[in-house]
Parts: structure tokens; C-alpha cells; sequence
């Protein structure tokens, strides 16, 4: 059956029926034939809007707390130092298919990330003295680019806008770690509260609770308790009651 007569299929549990034989109405009458109908009843069938908002998504509980399900591309989001945090993210857009960078943090471990995706990560361990001219060469091939500085650094409008031009040239969603550039589009913070696997007859970390606020521009901040690791039987990332 053709996508129209899927749709046809589904619309035909209300008043709108596909009608047989040569003078069937395509779908764009039907929707026609239906505004019509609701506006001679006083009706105003609205429109709604699609969103215009295109994200690098994170996929599980993490595209669940991000705003529109993942990071946004062409755009900076700001994290705190949660390197458990922000391998999970690598993880998550590396398994969707996507490509990601991480500029300047050499002693980040990429442990829970799977060996077949590590072909999707580009790792540059030592920028120079110019890690945002990197980040930007990144942002303009890849999906995901992480930028690390030791320090923190606040961008002037001036300076960050040669780093937010190569980001508007390209599709990637640029995450900033103690660089942070006016009106970053998101802020996400992550806090360790728990471990797993410590304990009588166990001396081996097998997951932590991370707290995971994230807070975009002109919404609600949202936060939830997510657990990274956990038992053989329990793998990956899921909430915590």
C-alpha cells in the first residue's frame, strides 16, 4: 500500500473516506475538501508550524532530557567538566551513525565508548595555541565537535565570531568545556551522585548516578538522575526511580 493509502487508511476511522474509482480525491483535496467543510461549520482548522530546529540527536534518556531530542546543530552548548558525561554523548551520536571530534582534552578515556566506533572520532589530544581554529575545522565536516580548555575562557563577541561562522558553514553541534561564547543555545551540567559496584565483596566501579540538568534559551530547565554502566545485565544509560 502507498503512503497515501496508509494515511487514506488511518483518516478512515473519522468522517474523511477515500472515495474509489477515477474521480478519487488526492490527499491534497481531501485536506482541501476537510478545511472547507470545518470552515463552513465556524471552525478554524490551524496550521501548525513545523519546527525549525535541526539536532545532532543523543538517542535514550539523554534525548529524552535535551530540548527537541538531541544537541543543536550550528550552534554552542555549554557542559560542565563531567568527562563520564560527555563520553556518554560521544557514545550516543557515534552509535546513531555520526561523526565526532574532541579537541584539546588528552587525558579523556574513551573506555566505554565500543572499539567499532572509534573509526567516527577524531581525536586532536594537543591543539597548539589555537584549539578554536581546530574546532572550527571540525565543525565543518563533522556531527559533534567537543572543545576542552584547561582554563576557563569567556569569548568576546568578537573573538568567538570567526569559531560561530565555520559552525554556521557546517551541520556539527559544538559542545564547549570551560570555553564558554555569549548565547550558547544550551546549558548542561552533569553531577556524580552515586557509584556502583563499591561495597562488601566488591571493589570495582561498575556505574555511577550522574545528575543531568539542561537548560536551553527560553525554556524550563530539565533534570533527571541517569545511571552510566551499571550490572552485565543492565547496560548503558536508564533513569533512576
Amino acid at each position: 500500500m502507498s503512503a497515501a493509502g496508509c494515511i487514506l487508511g488511518r483518516v478512515n476511522g473519522t468522517s474523511i473516506r477515500a472515495r474509489s474509482g477515477a474521480g478519487a480525491a488526492s490527499r491534497a483535496e481531501q485536506i482541501a475538501e476537510l478545511r472547507a467543510r470545518m470552515s463552513a461549520l465556524g471552525g478554524e482548522v490551524v496550521r501548525p508550524a513545523a519546527p525549525d530546529v535541526d539536532v545532532v540527536p543523543t538517542g535514550g534518556e539523554l534525548g529524552v532530557l535535551f530540548p527537541h531530542g538531541g544537541l543543536p546543530r550550528r550552534a554552542v552548548s555549554h557542559f560542565s567538566d563531567t568527562p563520564a558525561l560527555v563520553v556518554e554523548v560521544i557514545a550516543r551520536v557515534a552509535e546513531d551513525g555520526g561523526f565526532c571530534g574532541v579537541v584539546g582534552w588528552p587525558e579523556l578515556s574513551y573506555a566505554g565508548i565500543a572499539a567499532e566506533r572509534m573509526d567516527r572520532i577524531v581525536a586532536v589530544p594537543d591543539p597548539g595555541i589555537d584549539p578554536l581554529s581546530v574546532a572550527g575545522v571540525l565543525a565543518e565536516g563533522l556531527d559533534l565537535v567537543v572543545l576542552r580548555t584547561p582554563q576557563r575562557i569567556e569569548l568576546s563577541p568578537v573573538r568567538a565570531r570567526p569559531l560561530l561562522a565555520k559552525l554556521r558553514h557546517g551541520r556539527a553541534a559544538l559542545v564547549a568545556v570551560g570555553t564558554r561564547v555569549p548565547s550558547a543555545a544550551l546549558e548542561v551540567t552533569g553531577e556524580v551522585v552515586d557509584f556502583h559496584g563499591v561495597g562488601r565483596g566488591q571493589g570495582r566501579i561498575s556505574g555511577i548516578d550522574l545528575r543531568v540538568r539542561a537548560r536551553a534559551k527560553g525554556a524550563q530547565p530539565a533534570s533527571r538522575v541517569l545511571t552510566l554502566g551499571g550490572a552485565p545485565q543492565q547496560p548503558g544509560l536508564r533513569v533512576v526511580k
